[in-house]
């Protein structure tokens, strides 16, 4: 017999949401973690002088590790106005291939949502059908209607603040309203105007006011450094905080989940684990894994628990991105604010962008760029040393305007994850290797995502861009998607629309590995909180 009813692996947000919904209706929740707890109190240094020297504070094991394939040839032939350039350093990557930079994450309770933005969108209905449509990627086998009760489910308990005229059909409104634009902003909106493209209030997990005993965001724009106030609704301030109260939920972190061992009717039987006490086994009735889109598929090949389709680890989706930065002439304290607080939806149907099969959005980038402290000022777009220096950072500090396009990536035969060959963990376990290629079809939506950047920046009168960057020239991800897709056929892909394995009886996914396809720039994880509540009531 088990101490538990379902143990869960990861406590992301698709782990944090499974737990607190499966908690909440009675069962017993065993949350194991690899990463360890933050506390928001004490552990972001947004309050001391060296802060944006410290950045995100990673902890020991906050990070997992992983390898990377061949990198890609550049055709800087078509191309070359997609390279990462720096008006001071030139080129950033000086090579003739795709360099493999970062994919960025945090392990540990609350998962990425530790350091992301905040954005918490909804997924284009028409993203949910790009095969049927359009012949690429996979089909969703659920529809945004039925998806839609789960999306208002994870808003108000997060507590998103949103425009409620915006562009998804909703059954109830946000339950915050939304942040007015900064100052910044609004100069950047006024380009936007200009090329009649239109913008709303981005809907964000960062209280406009009050909310569930929880402060209402002071505007200090370090989103990405860790939130120490708690009005950004990571995934350990909203669902694991919820699920603790229920008094049936247990986490154990610091865990490594080494392997499931399966039995002979088609069941995961046991995890083996290790922590530093040594190796130990766990079982219960139901497993929910919730490692994301790479240690998902690590776990699953590692433990030789495939599938009938071959699916595991194919079809890995990356952030296809561009950013464009530029100097305003005027003052604009473009350091405080929202790191996105507004957003450009015009181009996100998968058929927005004119003979381009794939959407994009818009939304400001000064923060996520880094640009919230004098110190970037100083390396980034000042140049010289001494008193022009000083007189320059004076005269242009807090003046960065800065736009990002995310677009759609479609899987494609050569971007997937599998094992190392050589190398492996403390444990003797291969670590992820992540494949990454670019299609002419990425490069086409790159590059109407970059001449629109420019476009955007010049229209609101900063005319002079001191840098770009893009995932052309660079691997350098935070969302991860696609390599245990969902399906309806056991043959083509890995879990049902439930979310249930279609080999494993008593195995669900619950993260943006089983994202059939990217979206048109969405942010993912309202979208991975709305599934794990919908398999949550299933179950």
């Amino acid at each position: 017999m088990s101490d538990y009813d379902v143990i869960i692996i990861g406590a992301g947000m698709g782990g944090a949401a499974s737990a607190y919904a499966l908690s909440k209706r009675g069962l017993k929740v065993l949350i194991l973690e690899a990463g360890p707890t933050y506390n928001p109190a004490t552990d972001y240094h947004l309050n001391q002088p060296d802060w944006e020297k410290k950045r995100f504070p990673f902890k020991p094991n906050s990070q997992g590790k992983y390898t990377f394939g061949t990198e890609q040839v550049l055709d800087d032939t078509k191309w070359s106005k997609l390279r990462s350039w720096n008006h001071q350093l030139g080129l950033i990557n000086i090579t003739s291939k795709r360099k493999f930079a970062a994919y960025h994450h945090v392990r540990g309770v609350g998962g990425s949502t530790l350091h992301f933005t905040g954005e918490a969108h909804r997924l284009h209905p028409e993203a949910m059908q790009m095969y049927t449509h359009f012949g690429v990627a996979a089909d969703w086998p659920l529809t945004y209607a039925e998806l839609e009760p789960y999306y208002v489910q994870a808003e108000n308990l997060i507590g998103v603040a949103g425009d409620n005229s915006g562009v998804r059909q909703r059954s109830a409104p946000f339950p915050l309203p939304p942040h007015a634009p900064s100052y910044a902003e609004q100069i950047l909106a006024k380009g936007f105007n200009k090329l009649n493209l239109s913008w709303t209030p981005n809907s964000l997990a960062v209280l406009s006011k009050p909310y569930a005993n929880r402060p209402a965001c002071n505007y200090c724009a370090a989103c990405n450094l860790g939130c120490p106030r708690s009005d950004k609704g990571s995934a350990d301030v909203t669902f694991i905080h919820a699920a603790l109260q229920t008094g049936r939920c247990e986490i154990k972190t610091g865990v490594q989940v080494l392997r499931l061992e399966t039995d002979k009717n088609a069941k995961i039987s046991s995890v083996i684990i290790a922590d530093n006490k040594g190796q130990h086994k766990f079982n219960a009735p139901l497993y929910v894994l919730a490692a994301g889109a790479i240690e998902t598929p690590r776990l699953l090949l590692a433990s030789e628990v495939g599938d009938d389709s071959g699916q595991v680890g194919r079809n890995f989706m990356e952030t296809l991105f561009h950013t464009s930065l530029a100097l305003h002439p005027e003052p604009l304290g473009s350091h405080r604010g929202l790191p996105s607080g507004f957003i450009c939806w015009d181009y996100n149907a998968p058929d927005a962008i004119p003979n381009i099969i794939g959407g994009c959005r818009f939304s400001p980038a000064v923060a996520e760029a880094g640009f919230i402290g004098a110190g970037q000022y100083a390396t980034r777009v000042i140049s010289g040393w001494g008193r022009k220096h000083k007189q320059a950072m004076r005269q242009s500090c807090a003046n960065v305007l800065g736009i990002t396009g995310i677009g759609e990536f479609l899987p494609n035969k050569d971007t997937y994850i599998d094992l190392d060959t050589k190398q492996t963990d403390e444990h003797g376990i291969p670590l992820a290797r992540i494949h990454s290629q670019l299609t002419e079809l990425d490069k086409q939506r790159l590059s109407f995502i970059a001449n629109t950047n420019t476009a955007i920046l010049h229209a609101s009168g900063a005319e002079k861009t001191f840098e770009r960057y893009s995932n052309y020239d660079f691997f350098n991800t935070t969302h991860v998607f696609g390599t245990c897709r969902m399906g309806i056929k056991a043959d083509n892909s890995v879990v049902n629309a439930n979310l249930r394995s279609h080999r494993w009886q008593n195995l669900y996914i619950a993260d943006a590995s089983v994202f059939p396809s990217s979206g048109g720039g969405e942010s993912p994880s309202l979208t991975i909180a709305a599934l794990a509540l919908r398999m949550a009531e299933f179950i």
